[in-house]
């Protein structure tokens, strides 16, 4: 294979993975997708990621702790949603979120069985892992550019390693109970989750694939 086409497997079979299996990735293969995952450009090499990782006990703990908050407590993400998704973007969503559901049999207007598949976000999807990623609220967008690269390249290692991943926006709602939980100082600013493990396949919901919009809606030609 040539790098090219090393590289296009492994973002054509990476997948957001809505399901685990229970057992631990050795650290050092953890330790090995941070460091690959460094490799990626960032603002002046600022490199503003930081992550703290869960072992599997610690994993547990938190699910049912952030289960349960997530019950009880308003969203408060230190970074602001997007305001809306509107055309092209609302209808990829939707797609994304119908194929999800069609997997897992969730009907349109089901809305307890709906509202019971969006709270899996908030059990880690049964993942052994957890790494939450933050930011240096200083550096603004350009740290959370940065952050959004990392993220990247941190689910492309662990999927050449065999390890599955989902990058969730979903845990910043509550960033001020993570916040507490990893005794975060006030200027890191909660990005995301990286729930991950190894995939269980045979599980529905890792049954879909989502499929990118055409080059013609992406690239406009100049000169």
């Amino acid at each position: 294979m040539t790098d090219i086409e090393t590289l296009s497997a492994l973002l054509h079979r990476r997948h957001s993975c809505r399901a685990f299996l229970p057992d631990a990735i050795p650290d050092d293969t953890i330790e090995q997708i941070v460091e690959t995952a460094q490799r990626v450009p960032s603002w002046c090499n600022a490199q503003p990621w930081q992550l703290h990782i869960t072992r599997k006990a610690e994993t547990d703990r938190l699910r049912t702790a952030l289960y349960a908050k997530a019950n009880t407590a308003n969203q408060a993400p230190d970074i602001a949603f997007p305001a809306a998704y509107t055309g092209a973007y609302k209808a990829r969503r939707s797609t994304c979120g119908w194929a999800l559901y069609d997997a897992v049999g969730v009907t349109k207007g089901d809305r307890a069985a709906s509202s019971k598949q969006m709270m899996e976000n908030f059990t880690l999807f049964g993942a052994p892992h957890l790494a939450l990623v933050t930011t240096e609220a200083e550096l603004g967008p350009y740290g959370l550019l940065d952050c959004g690269a990392f993220v990247t390249a941190f689910t492309l290692a662990a999927e050449a390693l065999g390890v599955a991943s989902i990058p969730q926006a979903a845990l910043a709602s509550f960033a001020p109970f993570l916040r507490d939980w990893f005794d975060l100082p006030d200027n890191r600013q909660v990005v995301c989750g990286i729930s991950f493990g190894r995939s269980d396949t045979t599980h529905p919901a890792n049954a879909f694939r989502t499929d990118r919009a055409p080059l013609n809606e992406v690239i406009t030609w100049a000169g």
